[in-house]
């Protein structure tokens, strides 16, 4: 390989997760786009049931899936008793503060009998690969798991089946600023318990 141990860190300790609060209106080259994909695609996975979906939606597709998720919310919560008027708002609007964004689908595989802990795990890895490639390229990117994402209702939306999971979204833009936030984590030593007899 020619990337060094030194840029593997740099890489790593320097991705960070950037709202599409801090976003501005540039649209990222859906080439960037295709890259953070393909590499998402070479994240590990146990018995190579690479239970990763994706669903990207730019464009127009974003107002697509912000009248979805706005709607089904809607339609949920005022069942419930729960509706937010200002959480429907916020459905609405956040999702046109991106240039694109990539719902995160988990399919599962009944014949691998692998445990369905594992596949999600595997699809983070993945997602984890986005974060590094968005990262390489200067992209702002977000893993939000709010909105409809544990909702039954919405996996059909994304081609999944009751047995397969959405596990989020993930918010592509360009940052407003070219400053990118300094990293906050305590030292690895308070996470950490050596066995060596």
């Amino acid at each position: 390989m020619n990337i060094t141990p030194e840029q593997a860190t740099e890489l790593i300790q320097n991705r960070r997760s950037l709202y599409p609060a801090v976003f501005n209106k540039e649209t990222i080259d859906d080439t960037v786009i295709q890259a953070i994909l393909e590499n998402a695609n070479w994240a590990p996975t146990h018995r190579l049931t690479q239970p990763w979906r994706f669903t990207v939606f730019s464009g127009g597709g974003l107002q697509k899936l912000a009248n979805f998720q706005a709607d089904l919310y809607k339609k949920v919560t005022e069942v419930q008793g729960s509706f937010d008027q200002k959480k429907y708002e916020k459905l609405q609007k956040k999702p046109l503060l991106c240039s694109h964004i990539i719902a995160i689908g988990m399919k599962r595989d009944p014949k691998a009998r692998v445990p369905e802990i594992e596949e999600v795990m595997a699809t983070a890895c993945a997602v984890q690969n986005m974060y590094l490639t968005a990262s390489a390229y200067e992209v702002g990117g977000y893993w939000g798991t709010g909105g409809v994402t544990y909702y039954e209702e919405a996996k059909s939306f994304f081609g999944l089946e009751a047995e397969d999971k959405l596990l989020g979204f993930f918010y592509l833009g360009m940052p407003k600023t070219d400053k990118w936030p300094e990293g906050r984590r305590d030292a690895i030593s308070e996470k950490v318990s050596w066995v060596r007899e």
